[in-house]
């Protein structure tokens, strides 16, 4: 199949790349020349493992490439998906401007095309986009009659630091047609995918994508509420989660306490769900709780190394990991960007440390890192772990406590094992320990 894709952020580089593996004809369209040379090119803007290696051979097989020419990548491609992004406003409702301009964009070029065309969102966008804004501006841009058109929404349930494999193994595939042109080229698409599939309205897709982000995001939460009552009643959160997780009905997943949960997709899709229902007079009394417990959290593990250290002005404080999740560089919504604001408004020396993740966060807080873990914990009095690299996990203890100059350990993810980090003679502290 012929397929265009607009946008060549994290969705749309790894849709464009992962449907070039299976033998599609992709071009990945952009604006940005830059982004383009370097796709075609064969590198990656972004950190995703795997990422890459799928676009070169998508490049070298030339099942994949990048253009700027939106108009002919568009009339020579029989579906288009839209992969724009969907930033927040500031109170939390989502700004469509891309999508927009992107239905735009799609509607105009096809003027110059007479044969039927897909348009296919995959970017996260709130229930009613695909059919009440998207699909009027084709229709006004291109002057086709609605019956030429196939308009549908699909959306991407991709997990950073997995998401070529999440692409190419999906667990559910989730088809929003508004028309029997969408549904079948979304069925011929998928037709090797053996998961389960689940045909619905474009509404209901879109909201299916809401519903389950807001739903994890609520369950962390709840989680961490549960690890702080812990820490004042001397329980360990991590028996507490097993026994919970023997029941089918909870499962083990999405049961580890810590800093709170971050990135591109929770904070910001919790926001504008709760924005969305509050614009239709529907309260979300739990939307709005889930996100309180999240800001909460990181300010727990000032507190507790305010509890081990005392005054925080002057002391030296490492802090491990950056991004929001290990085997990625996004730094949205990292809670360590307010860990090490508040370290920093309390006059402590911040050095910070992430394989990955350093340039980015920079951009949000110019903080002092250090280009290894050695020299981001030299002299240190206290070491936070925000993010769970195993470069970190699997840290060798002995060199720790050498290099530091105190002893007190914070672990944001309870990543430790407690009783090996205590023996090697460390004060260690962490959510839902007790």
């Amino acid at each position: 199949m012929k397929i265009s894709v607009m946008g060549t952020g994290y969705v749309g580089l790894v849709t464009g790349a992962t449907l070039a593996e299976t033998g599609n004809q992709v071009t990945c369209l952009d604006l940005l020349e830059e982004k383009i040379t370097e796709l075609n090119q064969g590198k990656s803007p972004i950190f995703e493992p795997g990422l890459e290696k799928l676009i070169q051979e998508g490049i070298r097989t030339g099942n994949l490439k990048g253009s700027t020419d939106i108009e002919d990548g568009i009339v020579e491609s029989d579906l288009t998906f839209i992969c724009v992004g969907t930033p927040s406003e500031k109170d939390g409702s989502i700004d469509l401007n891309y999508i927009k301009s992107a239905a735009s964009s799609i509607g105009r070029a096809l003027r110059h095309k007479e044969k039927k065309h897909t348009v296919i969102v995959k970017s996260t966008v709130i229930p009613l986009t695909t059919e009440e804004i998207v699909l009027p501006i084709l229709i006004k841009k291109s002057g086709w009659k609605r019956e030429q058109l196939g308009v549908g929404m699909n959306p991407e349930f991709l997990k950073e630091g997995s998401a070529v494999k999440d692409a190419q193994e999906p667990d559910r595939i989730v088809i929003g047609s508004a028309d029997g042109l969408s549904l079948r080229v979304m069925r011929s698409l998928y037709k090797e995918h053996k998961c389960p599939k689940l045909e619905c309205s474009p509404r209901t897709a879109e909201f299916i994508k809401y519903a389950s982000n807001s739903f994890l995001a609520a369950k962390i939460s709840f989680v961490n509420e549960m690890a702080n009552m812990c820490n004042s009643w001397g329980i360990d959160f991590k028996e507490v989660a097993e026994g919970m997780g023997m029941d089918s009905r909870i499962s083990p997943l999405f049961l580890r306490a810590g800093a709170g949960f971050g990135g591109s997709c929770f904070p910001k899709d919790v926001k504008a769900l709760a924005a969305a229902a509050k614009s239709d007079n529907v309260e979300s009394k739990m939307l709005e709780a889930t996100l309180e417990v999240n800001e909460l959290q990181p300010q727990i593990i000032v507190q507790m190394a305010e509890e081990r250290l005392g005054v925080l002005k002057g002391k030296k404080i490492a802090v491990l990991g950056l991004a929001f999740k290990p085997d990625t560089d996004d730094v949205r919504e990292s809670r360590s960007e307010i860990v090490v604001k508040e370290l920093m408004d309390k006059g402590a020396e911040v050095v910070g440390h992430d394989p990955e993740a350093m340039d980015n966060f920079k951009e949000l807080i110019e903080v002092n890192t250090a280009p290894s873990v050695e020299e981001t914990v030299e002299k240190a009095d206290c070491v936070i772990l925000m993010t769970e690299w195993k470069e970190y996990t699997k840290i060798n203890l002995k060199m720790l406590r050498n290099r530091m100059s105190g002893n007190v350990i914070i672990d944001g993810r309870r990543a430790f094992n407690p009783e090996q980090i205590e023996k090697a003679g460390f004060d260690y502290r962490a959510i839902g320990l007790g």
